[in-house]
């Protein structure tokens, strides 16, 4: 059965189950949500994402959500908010919802004019110890613009000059990001719509459905979201059967790369089948104590036959992941505790031989920016350092 032929399922937003195709079925925990006809477009750093992500908002006629850890006040931060504000003067409805903690940097004053406009923003969780069942460490971590209800954006890019392109006055941070289409957009505008409430937002209705014969594309996609306590191991899930399925290659690329152990040991488990695993992590943390809990981890992890590689240069920010080329991943969540427990987050997982390629043709590429971690890497390391790993990885759930 094709993405094309499923189409013909009238439009709904009910957790049905997609008849997917056999050679798809094995990498999927369930059949429930996939969203088929979804058209998903690999976008790469900054340059790519925030060019595409401001064309889209200045081709918006009635809505945009824009949803965002970090939202600076700096040369990107400007961009953006002179993109929104000029929708706003045309009409469009335009909501955002940032981080009260990703965002602390974020000038008093710098959202007067959103507002003056007639933006509207919410600030999630808020930094006050006195509110009823106020906790730090619970943070919207996810990166999300829709507009319009008909393409929407999510992956690893804040609105920072971290993550632009360092023609653009940024730091030219590698991340990954994409553009979709299709059905999967309206499961995107809910999950906004259900942050935005539980932050305090007005509330306002979505849209009817639209019919998914207008579906532009052939991959199967679905969102991995962990809003409510009962999802909150849903991405890890996800990560771990698709693992335990592998049947040739599983690619990881991950910015905070501390796996627990039911992770490290899908990952030893896959390569004694005859996968082959390859992970690529930034050699340069922008978190020092992640960096260092890391380096403990690859150390766990380099005995076992697992390819790890460390991304030279400025930070690697991306997380994403191929597994034989036909299951890929692109999203926020970090393999590490704070996603896993704390943190709001979102992937797209797609099921699709094409977009699972480009993906990994990506990483394929990034290889030639890394140096491999082995046993003799970490030997090489003066006992201090050693020590330093050892007690950050002991820390890592804290991180």
């Amino acid at each position: 059965m094709t993405a094309r032929a499923a189409r013909s399922r009238p439009p709904t937003d009910l957790a049905i189950a997609v008849a997917l195709p056999r050679e798809l079925a094995r990498y999927s925990r369930t059949q429930l949500r996939w969203r088929p006809g979804c058209e998903i477009t690999v976008l790469r750093d900054g340059r790519q994402t925030f060019d595409a992500m401001l064309a889209a908002i200045a081709s918006a006629r009635t809505t945009i959500a824009l949803e965002t850890y970090i939202l600076a006040s700096d040369t990107t931060g400007e961009r953006f908010r002179a993109a929104l504000i000029a929708r706003a003067h045309a009409g469009v409805r335009v909501r955002v919802l940032y981080d009260a903690v990703g965002s602390i940097a974020l000038a008093d004053d710098w959202l007067v004019p959103l507002r003056a406009a007639g933006v509207e923003t919410v600030e999630w969780n808020p930094i006050a110890p006195w509110r009823r069942r106020f906790r730090l460490s619970h943070r919207d971590h996810r990166k999300v613009l829709v507009v319009d209800d008909i393409v929407a954006f999510t992956g690893g890019l804040n609105i920072a000059d971290d993550y632009a392109a360092i023609e653009d006055g940024g730091r030219g941070w590698h991340d990954l990001h994409c553009r979709v289409r299709g059905p999967i957009v309206r499961d995107l505008a809910r999950l906004f719509r259900r942050s935005w409430l539980r932050g305090g937002g007005a509330p306002y209705e979505l849209p009817p459905p639209r019919d998914e014969l207008d579906a532009p594309g052939e991959a199967y996609a679905r969102i991995l979201a962990n809003t409510r306590v009962r999802e909150r191991a849903k991405i890890r899930r996800a990560y771990l059967h698709v693992i335990k399925h592998a049947r040739s290659s599983v690619q990881l690329q991950n910015a905070y790369f501390l796996p627990d152990r039911g992770l490290r040991r899908a990952l030893t488990r896959a390569v004694a089948r005859g996968v082959d695993v390859s992970v690529i992590v930034p050699a340069h943390v922008d978190v020092t104590l992640v960096g260092w809990a890391g380096v403990y981890a690859l150390k766990l992890l380099a005995a076992r036959g697992i390819r790890l590689l460390r991304w030279r240069g400025v930070m690697m920010h991306a997380k994403a992941a191929v597994v034989d080329r036909v299951w890929a991943t692109i999203g926020s969540y970090n393999l590490d505790a704070r996603s896993r427990f704390d943190n709001l987050e979102v992937n797209v997982e797609v099921l699709d031989p094409a977009v699972a390629g480009r993906l990994a043709g990506e990483l394929d590429a990034d290889v030639a920016n890394c140096d491999p971690f082995e046993l003799a890497t970490w030997r090489a390391l003066p006992w201090w350092r050693k020590a330093t790993a050892w007690l950050a990885f002991r820390l890592r759930r804290l991180l």
